[in-house]
């Protein structure tokens, strides 16, 4: 079956479909990691994204039950150079193509995937079409692409937040000697599973709450700290949760990650901008200034914190994007709060900065005495 993505500036790639028939409009980015592709497709933070992965085979490990970040795919679209159609893993359960067959979510490849990434690099991250079915006019979906309202001011985290408040408890993650010693109220902008994983594994005991959740009705929780997650889109146009995160700076210990450390820098007074095609894959380096070590990082973001906008605020930058010297941290510890740009939870890798719960665990210790 035709399979075609189509750019807003005109430029089309002409491919064949391996996912569901159908056609869905997103912003079309490049992701560098070599492994992880199921993470990646059931990552909140890329609501409304066509993923472009620039390793040339995608699916030879399959797919299963366990490596994913949240209830359900997340991306608009897939893109690949080529789609294993028989994978080999003793736990993979079905292949890449029909998982995005009964997800309902288009997968295009024989695309030249390297082209496309260097137009991106080249012309930054833009709206697309990307289709499957039968032979169609590119231009149609040229002006589908144009006519998207994009993601710059647009509310993304309402499409992915929880409704409800919920415990993420014994049901849901079975800890073996699980031991209670901190409560701690966690923010879903579109929160990764994993991140909830590894702070049950340091003995939190989790309350999900939703986006649009006011300051006071996270502190009548009484928790011992609050973690703001990472999520989708522009942090600007996420307002009300800029409003709750000042309202809980300096009472409880706080800890952010991707669009929680935006919405953070936000809430201190600084700014934050688009990238021209972001920072998405697994091999990132960035240095920590407050020791000197270098990490190798996973990232997935299109908007970053000014650095410029922070001066003045009361907090340090306290890491640094090694590629572009982008704020990749920020802290400020009389306060109890801290953040970063990265993925320290990241699954399947690298995990050079999982440090970093301990330290929020560590904070919420110190400041509990």
């Amino acid at each position: 079956m035709y399979g075609i993505v189509a750019l807003e500036d005109g430029t089309v790639f002409e491919g064949e479909s391996f996912g569901a028939a159908g056609e869905s409009v997103g912003e079309v980015v490049f992701n560098t990691s070599m492994t992880g592709y199921q993470e990646v497709l059931t990552d909140p933070s890329y609501s409304s994204q066509i993923i472009t992965m620039t390793y040339p085979l995608i699916g030879n490990y399959g797919v299963n039950e366990k490596d994913v970040e949240s209830t359900r795919i997340q991306v608009a679209g897939f893109v690949v150079k080529e789609a294993c159609p028989y994978p080999s893993n003793f736990a993979s359960h079905t292949s890449l193509g029909e998982y995005l067959r009964k997800a309902g979510i288009v997968g295009v490849s024989g695309i030249d995937t390297r082209a496309l990434t260097r137009h991106i690099r080249l012309a930054g991250a833009m709206k697309a079409v990307i289709y499957a079915g039968p032979h169609c006019k590119p231009d149609d979906l040229v002006d589908k692409a144009k006519a998207w309202k994009g993601l710059v001011g647009i509310d993304m985290v309402k499409n992915v937040t929880c409704q409800e408040s919920y415990r993420w408890d014994e049901s849901r993650d079975p800890v073996e000697g699980f031991e209670k010693k901190y409560s701690v109220v966690a923010y879903d902008f579109g929160i990764k599973h994993n991140i909830l994983r590894i702070l049950r594994r340091l003995g939190c005991d989790l309350t999900v709450v939703p986006a649009s959740t006011s300051a006071q009705e996270v502190l009548s929780l009484n928790p011992d700290g609050v973690f703001l997650s990472n999520g989708p889109g522009d942090p600007a146009g996420v307002p009300y949760a800029v409003e709750a995160i000042k309202g809980l700076m300096g009472k409880k210990p706080m800890f952010g990650i991707c669009l929680g450390h935006q919405l953070l820098s936000l809430a201190l007074g600084g700014s934050t901008y688009k990238l021209k095609f972001g920072h998405r894959g697994a091999n990132h380096p960035v240095k920590n200034l407050l020791n000197d070590e270098i990490a190798i990082t996973s990232q997935n973001h299109g908007f970053c914190a000014s650095m410029d906008s922070l001066q003045g605020c009361g907090v340090r930058v306290t890491h640094l994007n090694l590629n572009d010297n982008t704020v990749e941290g920020i802290g400020d510890f009389e306060q109890g709060l801290f953040s970063v740009q990265y993925h320290p939870e990241a699954s399947p890798g690298p995990h050079d900065s999982a440090y970093l719960f301990e330290n929020f665990v560590r904070m919420i210790a110190e400041n509990a005495q």
